[in-house]
């Protein structure tokens, strides 16, 4: 079932974020543009690279007024130990949420039932805490935190210039399309 357009149901949960234990709120997604990025699990294989490439782009991301969330099934207790041991983890500044009883990876449709694992989802989500994105990987596919930044450019530009879409590969700055029948068949 897809969550576009829909609002993130409720949910609390712990985290771990710069040194501290943290609770977290559904209610912490409104008021700016989310990233909430789920991944199968702590001390893995391809989850460090994907997280430290989202932290590469964290600046950026923070300079579109985004906050990100990482997501996993692990606890905050793990999320902590992972990032006191390991060097890419460590880097991270944005906050690490323990789902350990799958609430928010049932919420978003990303459990693994099989293996009690989040699946690599990644969602954006307006400042109303409506879902305006989500990718889902193969547990093999690493993704690129640098797609993220043109979508959220995007999203945010439909948002703020109703009736304008923007078409694919579209860049800040660029054209955009005002749908109309003008248009069918001319494109």
């Amino acid at each position: 079932m897809s969550l576009i357009g829909k609002e993130v149901e409720e949910f609390a949960a712990k985290a771990f974020h710069k040194g501290e234990f943290i609770d977290i709120h559904s209610e912490e997604l409104k008021g700016h543009w989310s990233v909430v990025c789920f991944y199968p699990a702590d001390f893995t294989f391809v989850c460090p690279t994907e997280l430290e490439d989202l932290q590469d782009q964290y600046a950026t991301l923070k300079d579109l007024g985004v906050e990100v969330y990482s997501v996993s099934t692990d606890t905050h207790f793990t999320h902590k130990a992972w990032h006191d041991h390991s060097d890419a983890i460590g880097k991270i500044e944005y906050i690490m949420i323990g789902d350990p009883n799958h609430k928010i990876t049932q919420i978003f449709d990303v459990l693994d039932e099989e293996e009690g694992l989040a699946q690599r989802g990644t969602f954006i989500i307006d400042p109303d805490g409506i879902v305006q994105s989500m990718e889902i990987n193969a547990d093999g596919i690493g993704r690129d935190a640098s797609i993220l930044v043109d979508k959220i450019k995007a999203a945010q530009y439909v948002r703020s210039h109703p009736g304008e879409v923007c078409p694919a590969k579209w860049k800040e700055g660029a054209e955009t399309l005002k749908p109309s029948l003008d248009l069918v068949g001319k494109i």
